[in-house]
């Protein structure tokens, strides 16, 4: 038996926040708070940049909008404070980041079933609110929209279930159907036929047509008077000031109509606002644009049973079809003044479709909405349950689709006659940085890689400048690589560190392996010999990682090479070591923190056993590769990195941010390993998900890669993606891309993650 509704969270704008989104958040939560009274509701505000509000207490907790941290704190507090479902009230202008894109941090959080209301749902999204809204979609229970046409859209260009949504218009107040002579005295219009705009000011409203369409009216009803109530938008007033206001004012005077418009420069409550609903004659939504899902103001005025007049936006053009009030073309003065004239001048016509709107809205008012809105949570948190559970059990499998194509122009303009320059400004290679071993030897193992069949080879000049470089940084004196090189090809130091040492092995391992050059083969078999023993008393564990990955492509094809041999069990010993020295029930792991490329540890445990038939290698590399992949999991299911901020942290769960390219590629590779160890279809799942990561499956709903150039953006920060483009996350994502690659090749089943087809790839 399912318990009832205890705990409900409303997440959006609130009164006294001047906006519609605002008061509808606000109406809802008095609506459903008084739908039963042992419920209780709170509200999660949102709060615009620079300004604050004597929020009521209703509202529990805040969030700065362009804080993207807070957002995280939000997740925190209504996960802590057990709420039985969230009802997040969406418009992509009220959250921070690209698209609105912040709130994703905090739903990407919560363990708790989400339900979201969209207010508006565009019919041509840019790929970045495509995949924004995607991803809400994904972490929402249920979506509710206010018009059928919104159904439509969810449907057929975000290809959103059926089942998913769910149609609630608009609620308005319960309030008796009354003529309007009373508010009309109290107002001070008596003897007026009046019309009415209400609403924040904004020139999409279309104010000015109506002002147009005065003088006509005029002539057949000369006491009429257009009223216009609403303040000016709060962020047209932050830009333009009360420019807008002050033309349509000008606009009314050159009619000579300024003694028929009334400006009402005040946002009112609602008791006051029903009242001047109330004492109109004629409700007029003049809107510019088809494209507006809801209207708040359109539905309190036919609530209240006045003749509506509008333009046949989207919300108008299904409340009042079918004769329950009257559409204009948009922009059309001559058609408005018409309309509205007519109705003034015959009072029983006007007074019957007064009474067929008040009648037909009976179903909207706010209590009848609540009723709707609480089988809704219902029905959320019964799906919410069962998508825990396959979460759990199941697969995310979609359907197959080829990956990306192999772009590497990018890649081929951070290189010069040097090697592969370490850092970019934005896709422009960064010559104050150099270059560095770690990311040449990754470009000598992205040739390779490309050597493998389905793949275009690198230029062989450019391998071959990636092995010189790989040589000149070998040390004789010290038997170390050096790592780090000016742009005036000087050495900045001696020795680089115990990992950019193991890196160079494992790149030279695999140049033995799979280079296309016998020369070079037997070059990097040299080379490789010559610095393994150096390794044997290194310290890092993913030095260590590095140099068993070298081993196992170097072993595999220099199988008599005994030194090599023995080295591998001794390096293999150490992380289990580690491991076991390090491990307790809830932190699986060789060392008391995490920090770069985790997931290259249990690949090479993995690599290691398969390659000696070590069964206990290959058990501690899944097993610690299954819980790193939960810490690299957000509620929602997909992959967050481990974020560098969180680095040197002891036995703490991952930071967010900063997140890298090189974590995803490490992880896909090590996934892919565990599928050749255990079988488990399981994993090429997760290496899907982790690969969908590069393409907007992330925190922050941004791709991070160029499709047309095979550019990698250098990560994502907690507002933003680093809009640099350099060596390390080119050759990263490449890197990854023909791990997958690879694996589509030879097994069909490979799933395309959601976030690439939403970009077209």
């Amino acid at each position: 038996m399912t318990l009832p509704l205890r705990r409900i969270a409303f997440i959006g704008n609130s009164l006294p926040r001047r906006c519609g989104i605002a008061t509808f958040t606000t109406d809802l939560q008095q609506a459903i708070s008084a739908s039963h009274s042992d419920l209780e509701t709170g509200t999660v505000a949102m709060t615009d940049h620079g300004h604050t509000y004597d929020y009521p207490s209703e509202v529990s907790f805040q969030i700065n909008d362009g804080t993207i941290e807070e957002y995280a704190s939000a997740a925190d507090f209504l996960n802590a404070g057990r709420f039985d479902v969230v009802c997040l009230q969406h418009e992509f202008g009220i959250f921070g980041g690209d698209a609105g894109a912040h709130i994703l941090a905090l739903l990407s959080r919560l363990t708790v079933p989400v339900v979201t209301t969209l207010h508006t749902v565009l019919s041509e999204p840019t790929a970045v609110q495509r995949l924004v809204l995607e991803r809400i979609v994904d972490a929402s229970s249920k979506i509710i929209v206010m018009a059928k046409k919104a159904r439509e859209l969810l449907h057929g260009v975000y290809q959103v279930p059926d089942d998913k949504i769910e149609v609630i218009p608009h609620g308005i107040p319960d309030v008796a159907f009354v003529a309007p002579t009373a508010a009309k005295a109290k107002l001070g219009f008596s003897g007026r036929s009046v019309i009415l705009t209400f609403g924040l000011l904004s020139p999409n409203k279309g104010i000015e047509v109506m002002i147009d369409a005065m003088p006509s009216i005029l002539k057949r009803c000369p006491e009429a008077v257009y009223v216009v109530l609403g303040a000016t938008h709060p962020n047209l007033v932050r830009d333009q000031g009360e420019t807008y206001r002050e033309s349509l004012i000008a606009r009314a005077r050159e009619l000579g109509v300024d003694d028929h418009v009334v400006f009402l420069d005040q946002f009112v409550d609602q008791a006051t606002l029903l009242e001047f609903i109330s004492m109109c004659d004629v409700y007029v939504t003049p809107y510019l644009k088809e494209a507006q899902m809801t209207s708040g103001t359109l539905a309190y005025s036919f609530g209240l049973g006045k003749p509506v007049v509008s333009t046949p936006f989207w919300h108008a053009l299904e409340l009042l079809a079918d004769g329950r009030g009257i559409l204009v073309p948009f922009g059309n003065a001559t058609a408005i003044g018409n309309e509205i004239a007519g109705l003034l001048t015959d009072d029983i016509r006007r007074q019957a479709m007064r009474e067929r709107a008040y009648s037909t809205s009976r179903s909207m008012t706010w209590e009848r909405t609540a009723l709707r809105y609480m089988s809704a949570f219902d029905s959320a948190r019964q799906r919410h349950g069962l998508k825990v559970i396959a979460r759990h059990e199941g697969s995310m499998a979609a359907p197959h689709n080829p990956p990306p194509d192999m772009q590497v122009d990018h890649f081929l303009s951070m290189c010069d006659d040097t090697g592969l320059f370490h850092h970019a400004v934005h896709s422009v290679p960064d010559r104050a940085h150099g270059y560095c071993v770690d990311d040449n030897a990754r470009a000598l193992l992205l040739a390779c890689v490309l050597n493998n069949p389905g793949e275009q080879r690198l230029p062989e000049v450019l391998t071959a400048r990636f092995a010189a470089f790989v040589q000149h940084a070998w040390n004789p004196d010290t038997r170390r690589f050096r790592n780090f090189m000016g742009f005036n090809r000087t050495w900045l130091e001696g020795t680089g560190s115990e990992d950019s040492h193991g890196r160079t092995l494992w790149a030279l391992g695999e140049c033995v392996r799979g280079d296309t050059n016998p020369s070079r083969r037997r070059w990097a078999v040299s080379l490789f010999s010559e610095a393994l023993p150096s390794a044997e008393a290194f310290r890092s564990p993913r030095a260590w990682a590095f140099t068993l990955l070298g081993l196992d492509a170097y072993c595999a094809a220099q199988p008599h090479d005994l030194h090599a041999s023995s080295v591998r069990p001794v390096l293999a010993d150490r992380l289990m070591a580690s491991l076991a020295w390090t491990e307790t029930p809830d932190w699986v792991w060789f060392e008391e923190g995490l920090a770069y490329d985790n997931a290259r540890l249990p690949q090479a445990l993995m690599a290691t056993g398969m390659a000696t038939r070590t069964p206990t290698y290959v058990d501690a590399g899944l097993k610690s590769l299954r819980w790193l992949m939960r810490m690299q999991e957000t509620p929602a299911g997909h992959f967050r990195p481990v974020g560098t901020s969180g680095f040197g942290e002891l036995r703490q769960h991952p930071r967010a941010f900063d997140q890298q390219p090189v974590e995803a590629t490490a992880t896909i590779a090590a996934c892919l390993a565990a599928w050749r160890a255990d079988g488990d279809a399981e994993w090429k799942v997760d290496a899907a998900r982790v690969f969908a990561w590069f393409f907007g499956s992330n925190d922050l709903s941004v791709a991070l890669v160029d499709l047309q150039t095979g550019s990698c953006r250098d990560g994502l920060h907690p507002d933003r993606a680093n809009e640099n483009r350099g060596g390390e996350s080119a050759v990263s994502y490449l890197l990854a891309l023909a791990e997958i690659r690879q694996l589509a090749r030879i097994n069909t089943d490979l799933p395309k993650p959601a976030a690439l087809r939403a970009v077209g790839a």
